[in-house]
C-alpha cells in the first residue's frame, strides 16, 4: 500500500532511470525477507493452533528469528563490499538496507501472533502507523526539505539538506518506520518466556523450510523480472525501462491489496476451521466470495486505468507502459486464487507441494524473461508473470482434487471471471480505453452481478 502511495510523489521527483534504481533495492528487499522469514511465519499459525502450550510456540519463534537476524547482520556487516557488488547495490545504500531487513525480520512472529489471536484492530493500527510514519518522512526529504533549504542559507534546513539523495532519503524513511514500528511491537520480546523448545523447533522448521523455498519462487515469480530487465537489456536504457515497467506495474495494486487483504484474513481461518464440520464447503464458498469481488476490481481497475496514470503516475515518461496494466492485473488475480487454492497442502501438512508449485511458476518466469526480454523489453516481463501465475493455479488445482478435494463452484468461476476478462480486453484493447464505453460495460458487468448475487451480497453487507 505505502508503495502505491508513494508512487505520485518518485514519479514526479524522480526520472524512470533513477526510479529503477529504487526497484531495484526493493526487489533485494523482498527476496531477502522470505529468507529472513524462512517460513516461520505459517509454521507459527500451524503450530500455536494445534500445541497445548501457546506460549511455548510463540517463544522459540521469537527466539529462532532474533537467532538468525543476528547471524544475517554479521554477515553482512562482515562481507559488505563483496555482497553489495553481487547484489548490483551500491555501497551507499548498504547500511540502511540491512538496518531495514533486521527490524522487518524481527518483527514477524509479532505480527503474526496478533493475526493469530484475532487482533485485526490492533494489527491494521500499527500498520497503518507504519505506513503514516513511512509517508510522513518521504514527503518531508523529497518535497519539503528542499524547499526549506533553499530559503534557509546557512541554516539547520540547508545543513541538513543533501541534493540528489532522493534514495537515501527514501531508505531512510523506511529505516524511521521499522523502528517504530518493532518497537510498538516490542513488548513481544520483553513479557515473553525465555523458553527455546530444541524439539518443537526442529518440527516448526521442517513445516516451515518448504514454506521458504516456496516463497523464494514466489518472489522470484514477483520480483525477479525486475532485476532481469537491468540485466538482459542494453544498459543505456536498463534502468529506465525497468523504472517505467516498475511505476505501472504498481496500477494493479489494487488486485495485490485486495488479494493481500483476504489472504491474511482467511490463512487463519483455514487452520482454526480444518477440523470443524464440513470445512471444504467453507473453502470453496470463500473462493467463490473472492473470484466474485476479484473480477469487478479487475474490470474496474482497467476501464479507469488511464485516470489513475494521471493520479498516480505523474511524468508522461512512464505512460508508455500502460499497456501492461491489465496482463498484471489479471496475473495478481490469479495469484489471489491461488492463495485460496493453497489450502490443500497447508491443512494436510503437504507443504513440499507449495514450493514445487511455486518452483515451477518461478521456472516459467526465469525462462520467458531470459528467451523474450531482449526482444520484448517489460511486455515479455508482464506475460511471464501471467503465465507463471496461470500455471501455479492448474497445478494446485489438479493435486487439490487429488489430495484434499474442494467442491469449488467451477461453473460459476469461469462464468464471472470470463465476463471480466473479456469486457476488460474490449474496453482497453478494442475500444483503445474509451471511458464512457468502460463505464458501460462495468455498470453491465455491476446489473448482471446483482441480479444473480443479490440474496448473497445482501448477506455479506449485513455480516451473516
Amino acid at each position: 500500500m505505502l508503495s502505491f502511495l508513494l508512487l505520485p510523489l518518485y514519479s514526479a521527483v524522480m526520472p524512470p532511470e533513477l526510479y529503477g534504481e529504487v526497484s531495484l533495492v526493493f526487489v533485494w528487499f523482498a527476496i531477502f525477507n522470505v529468507l529472513l522469514a524462512y517460513g516461520m511465519e505459517t509454521a507459527f499459525f500451524r503450530f500455536y493452533t494445534r500445541e497445548p502450550d501457546q506460549e511455548r510456540v510463540h517463544a522459540t519463534s521469537l527466539i529462532s528469528i532474533g537467532a538468525s537476524t543476528l547471524v544475517f547482520l554479521i554477515t553482512f556487516l562482515l562481507f559488505w563490499e563483496p555482497l553489495s557488488g553481487l547484489l548490483n547495490i551500491d555501497p551507499r545504500y548498504m547500511g540502511y538496507f540491512i538496518g531495514i531487513l533486521c527490524l522487518d525480520a524481527l518483527v514477524i512472529i509479532p505480527f503474526a501472533r496478533l493475526r493469530a489471536t484475532e487482533q485485526p484492530a490492533v494489527y491494521a493500527m500499527v500498520k497503518i502507523a507504519n505506513i503514516c510514519v513511512n509517508l510522513g518522512f518521504n514527503l518531508f526529504f523529497l518535497l519539503l526539505l528542499p524547499k526549506l533549504a533553499a530559503g534557509d542559507s546557512a541554516g539547520v534546513w540547508e545543513a541538513l539538506y543533501r541534493p540528489d539523495f532522493e534514495v537515501n532519503y527514501i531508505l531512510i524513511s523506511n529505516l524511521i518506520a521499522s523502528g517504530i514500528t518493532l518497537l510498538i511491537l516490542s513488548g513481544n520480546y520483553f513479557k515473553m518466556r525465555f523458553e527455546f523448545d530444541r524439539a518443537l523447533f526442529k518440527r516448526m522448521l521442517k513445516y516451515g523450510f518448504p514454506i521458504m523455498i516456496a516463497g523464494i519462487a514466489f518472489t522470484i515469480n514477483e520480483v525477479f523480472d525486475k532485476y532481469l530487465l537491468t540485466e538482459l537489456l542494453p544498459e543505456d536504457i536498463a534502468k529506465a525501462e525497468m523504472g517505467k515497467y516498475a511505476a505501472c506495474y504498481r496500477l494493479a495494486m489494487f488486485m495485490t491489496l485486495f488479494a493481500t487483504a483476504f489472504r491474511l484474513g482467511i490463512e487463519p481461518f483455514f487452520f482454526s476451521h480444518s477440523s470443524s464440520e464440513n470445512p471444504r464447503k467453507a473453502y470453496a464458498q470463500i473462493t467463490n466470495y473472492f473470484v466474485v469481488l476479484g473480477s469487478v476490481i479487475l474490470l474496474g481497475v482497467v476501464v479507469f486505468a488511464d485516470v489513475l496514470k494521471v493520479l498516480f503516475v505523474r511524468d508522461e515518461a512512464y505512460w508508455e507502459a500502460m499497456a501492461i496494466v491489465p496482463i498484471i492485473l489479471l496475473a495478481s488475480f490469479f495469484l489471489g486464487i491461488y492463495h485460496n487454492l493453497s489450502v490443500w497442502y497447508k491443512v494436510t501438512d503437504r507443504t513440499r507441494f507449495g514450493a514445487i508449485i511455486s518452483i515451477v511458476g518461478a521456472v516459467v518466469t526465469i525462462t520467458i524473461n531470459f528467451l523474450f526480454i531482449p526482444e520484448y523489453s517489460y511486455f515479455a516481463s508482464a506475460w511471464a508473470t501471467l503465465a507463471a501465475y496461470a500455471s501455479m493455479v492448474l497445478l494446485s488445482f489438479y493435486w487439490g482434487r487429488k489430495y484434499y478435494p474442494v467442491p469449488y463452484n467451477l461453473r460459476k468461476i469461469f462464468f464471472y471471471m470470463g465476463i471480466s476478462i473479456s469486457f476488460s480486453v474490449l474496453s482497453f484493447y478494442v475500444f483503445n480505453r474509451n471511458l464512457f464505453i468502460g463505464l458501460l460495460l462495468l455498470l453491465v458487468f455491476l446489473g448482471l452481478l446483482y441480479r444473480l448475487e443479490k440474496e448473497v451480497l445482501i448477506k455479506l453487507i449485513r455480516g451473516k
